[in-house]
Order: structure tokens, then C-alpha cells, then sequence
């Protein structure tokens, strides 16, 4: 062999011993990057686990909550806010009624034919209104009015099927998703805004003198006869149907529970005690917080760069305006640290509440083998292409993670109020019937979720007793809800 031939070979073969050394160390490096993904993964199972134990805890912690926001205002991180609902529905109700249903980024406008004994739902029909994100940090008139404006259409396209009875103004059951110091059965002074909103000159003012003001200014004569919160809606949208209702939630963009109380059980209530011996409390359990809730450094720094720092700190770990942009935190932290997605971080990866639990749901719910649908959502969404399998299976871990830490913290919040209710356990071998009424987007369309609460529940509650609770989809009772309590508040009761 030449020199030449020989001088070629050994440079060959030191091309070849750099070209796998190179791949070597490429192979150490991302498998040192995989092991740093796989360490942040686990160690935020770890932070975000509910075994049974630390689950009774947040139970309790719950229960000693409701007890002192019942005895005296701002006793409590909860609210316990008192409805003056204290007449729920008894199947009776007859006539056209209308609702509006403002909880979150849309709103709906609904109009319903009550039958009277027997009759039921007659007929019923409503519209759903999507608010332009500008109105929800603007001013009160503006949104108030853009309100108004829709609601006024929507009677004006009333038909044939719908009889309001002669001479009679037309009744409203408003619907408000956000805490409210309730006045009486019609009027409340906004606390807070929460779920993305923020007008400052709401806050304080009495939402249903808002909004009459902004229906005067459309021509539209309409009286609010009752100012209800989803929950309470819900809640009276169950007791139609199914006389053992007794506690109502709310898990959709946001949370919260209501449920009815031994009206000599509130210390606070000052007034005469109402007929029913009792009285729907609006929780806003949204705001619970205690040391047993598993939070991270993600929940954290949520938390602080939101528009409600320190406040409803519940509803931050287990709503669907939340559960979405926590995994993406998690993601992005990969991204940076072990370079989940190639050696630079995707730019919309970066962007706060991108990722919306909506599409979460539809990963997280991917039984194709190739995952196919969490490579098009990242995609899609995070504009990241080519993901391997195998990290697309960490996406689909990280949202099973978020997800069963909120549904089980979500059934660790409803038996604490079995537990202040007395129906946790058996009396004297009685188990009393229970149905809790669930609604929202995020309990009806994520199943793994609402799967998760159920048997969570369960083994809370264990075999005997859950075989008396109930959870029951109350289908749109926000809606439905706030039509009932106007007809059971109409100022024509008893005139036939």
C-alpha cells in the first residue's frame, strides 16, 4: 500500500472515530437531557400527589372553612355567601321566563315555557354570545351595555311557540359567575372580578342596577326578579327534576359549590328565619386555600403573575381556565432545562394560557398508537413539528397528572360539605339520599376528569355511604336554574 493509500486510510478512520465519537456524545447528551425530563416529571407527580390521607385533611380543612365563613363575615377565605334563595323549585313554576347566564369568556340568553304541575319544559330555545376580550378589562357601561344589546335582540326574535301572559313585563333570572354580596333575592354588590375579567368601576356596585340601566338604554322593559350564581342556578335546575338535590358545583373555566344549609345553622343571617327553615349557600369555593393543598412552584408562579394574586387559589389547581397552562409551565420547564423539543424553546411554547384545557382534553383523551392527535395539537397549537413518540407520551403523562391532582381535590371539596351536612356517614344505619348536581364544560366534556372525581368519591366516601350520593349532570342549570327562581320570585306569584 502507497503512502498516499495509507495516509487516506488513517485519514478515513479518523474521520470515522470523530463521526462516532460525535455520536456518542450526542447520545449522552440527550439521553442526560431525557433523564432531566423525566426527573422534572417526576418530581412534579411527586409535589402534586392526593393520596386518601392528605384528600381527608383538605376535606376537613374544607369543613372547619364553611363553619367559620358561616359565623361571621370575612371570617373565612370562604365566602359563604348568603342567596336569599330559600324557595327552591317545586315543579309548579308556569309561564315564559327568561335568563341571562354571564360566568366566563361567553354568555347565553335564554327563554323558557314553563308548563305549570305536570307540564314541565314546554318549550325553550337560547343563544350564546362570545365577549370580545377587550369588554372584559374595559369599562361596566360598556360591557353592561354590549350585554344589553344582545338580550334585547334576542326578545325582539321571540316566535310563535312562546306566550308571555297578557299585559305582563317580561321576567329575567340573571345568572352572575362571580362573587357578589348578595342584598336581596334582586340585587348584589359585585366583591371581585375573577376568570380573566378586570373592570375596575364594577367592583362594589350593584350588578342588576347595572345592567337594568343598560336594558333602559336599549328599550328594553325587562325586570330582573331574581340575581343568581351559576352554582345556585345549577342547584335549582337539579331540585326541578330530582327533589333530592341538596348540594350544587360548578367545574368549568372556573369552580365553586353551593348547597343548602339549616338556615339556624348561619350565625351570621340576622334576618327572620325564612319559612323553609332553610337557606342556599353560595360558597365562592374557588377561594379555598390550606396548607394540605399540594401546590407547586408552577401553581406558585401562576399565582403570581394573575390577575388575582393570593385569591382563588382552589380554583387555580383544579378549573379549566387553569388546568391547561399548568401543563404548559411544566413543558416549557423542559424545554429550557432538557430540551424537550430540540436544542431552542418554541416561542409560542413562551405564551401564557395558549395551551386551553379544551385541547389538553383531546391529548390527554388519544388512544391512537402513534398519539397522533398530540403530535397535531402541538402542531397546531405550539407550532413544534416531528415530536418522537415517546415525548408525545410524556405531554399525555403530564396531563394525566394535573388533571387527577384537580378531580381528586375537586372530590376532596364535596366531601367536606357531605361532612358539614352530616351526610358523610350513616345514622343509626340511615343513610340519607343525596344528589349533587354537577355542570360545566370541564366536568361534562373531559371524561377523564369527571371519571376521576366519581371514583375518588367513592373511595372516600367508601362502599356503603356512596351508594347514597349521587352525582347527577345537571345539563345547562345555570341557565334552566335562573329561569326557575325568576318564575318561583315573579312579582305576579298568586295572580293567576
Amino acid at each position: 500500500m502507497g503512502k498516499v493509500a495509507v495516509g487516506a486510510a488513517v485519514i478515513c478512520a479518523a474521520t470515522v472515530c470523530a463521526a462516532a465519537a460525535l455520536i456518542v456524545r450526542h447520545r449522552m447528551r440527550s439521553s442526560s437531557r431525557w433523564a432531566r425530563a423525566m426527573a422534572i416529571l417526576k418530581e412534579f407527580e411527586e409535589k402534586c400527589g392526593t393520596p386518601v390521607a392528605k384528600l381527608k385533611q383538605v376535606a376537613d380543612a374544607m369543613t372547619v372553612e364553611m363553619h367559620a365563613g358561616l359565623a361571621s363575615e370575612g371570617g373565612s377565605k370562604l365566602k359563604m355567601l348568603i342567596s336569599y334563595v330559600d324557595n327552591l323549585p317545586t315543579g309548579d313554576e308556569k309561564g315564559l321566563f327568561y335568563a341571562l347566564d354571564l360566568g366566563g369568556t361567553n354568555f347565553r340568553v335564554l327563554r323558557v315555557q314553563f308548563g305549570g304541575k305536570d307540564g314541565g319544559i314546554v318549550n325553550q330555545e337560547f343563544a350564546e354570545v362570545s365577549i370580545p376580550p377587550h369588554l372584559m378589562v374595559g369599562t361596566s357601561d360598556a360591557l353592561f351595555d354590549y350585554i344589553a344589546t344582545a338580550l334585547a335582540k334576542f326578545v325582539a326574535e321571540e316566535g310563535q311557540n312562546f306566550h308571555l301572559s297578557p299585559s305582563r313585563q317580561r321576567e329575567l333570572g340573571f345568572t352572575f359567575s362571580f362573587p357578589v354580596m348578595q342584598t336581596s333575592i334582586a340585587s348584589g354588590n359585585l366583591i371581585r372580578w375573577t376568570k380573566g375579567f378586570s373592570i375596575d368601576d364594577t367592583v362594589g356596585q350593584d350588578v342588576v342596577a347595572e345592567l337594568a340601566r343598560a336594558m333602559e338604554r336599549q328599550g328594553l322593559d325587562m325586570r330582573v326578579s331574581a340575581l343568581v350564581n351559576d352554582t345556585i342556578g345549577t342547584l335549582a335546575g337539579g331540585r326541578y327534576t330530582n327533589k333530592d338535590v341538596a348540594i350544587a358545583v360548578i367545574l368549568g373555566t372556573g369552580t365553586n359549590a353551593a348547597y343548602v344549609e339549616h338556615a339556624q345553622a348561619i350565625p351570621k343571617w340576622h334576618g327572620p328565619l325564612p319559612k323553609t327553615g332553610e337557606m342556599v349557600i353560595n360558597m365562592e369555593w374557588g377561594n379555598f386555600r390550606s396548607s394540605h393543598l399540594p401546590l407547586t412552584e408552577y401553581d406558585h408562579a401562576l399565582d403570581a403573575e394573575s390577575l388575582n394574586i393570593g385569591e382563588q387559589i382552589f380554583e387555580k389547581i383544579i378549573s379549566g381556565m387553569y388546568l391547561g397552562e399548568i401543563v404548559r409551565r411544566v413543558l416549557c420547564r423542559m424545554a429550557e432545562e432538557a430540551a424537550l423539543f430540540g436544542d431552542t424553546v418554541p416561542p409560542k411554547l413562551k405564551v401564557p394560557f395558549i395551551l386551553r384545557t379544551p385541547e389538553m382534553s383531546a391529548m390527554h383523551h388519544d388512544t391512537s398508537s402513534d398519539l397522533r392527535v398530540v403530535g397535531n395539537k402541538l402542531k397546531d397549537i405550539l407550532e413544534i413539528s416531528n415530536t418522537s413518540l415517546k415525548t408525545r407520551k410524556v405531554v399525555v403523562e403530564l396531563c394525566n397528572i394535573v388533571v387527577t391532582r384537580g378531580a381528586r381535590l375537586a372530590a376532596a371539596g364535596v366531601l367536606g360539605i357531605l361532612k358539614k351536612m352530616g351526610r358523610d356517614t350513616s345514622r343509626d344505619g340511615e343513610i340519607q339520599k343525596t344528589v349533587v348536581a354537577m355542570d360545566g364544560g370541564l366536568y361534562e366534556h373531559y371524561t377523564e376528569f369527571s371519571k376521576c372525581l366519581e371514583s375518588t368519591l367513592n373511595e372516600l366516601l367508601g362502599e356503603e355511604v356512596s351508594k347514597s350520593i349521587v352525582i347527577e349532570h345537571s345539563n345547562d342549570g345555570s341557565g334552566i336554574g335562573a329561569t326557575l327562581l325568576a318564575a318561583s320570585h315573579s312579582q305576579y306569584l298568586g295572580v293567576e
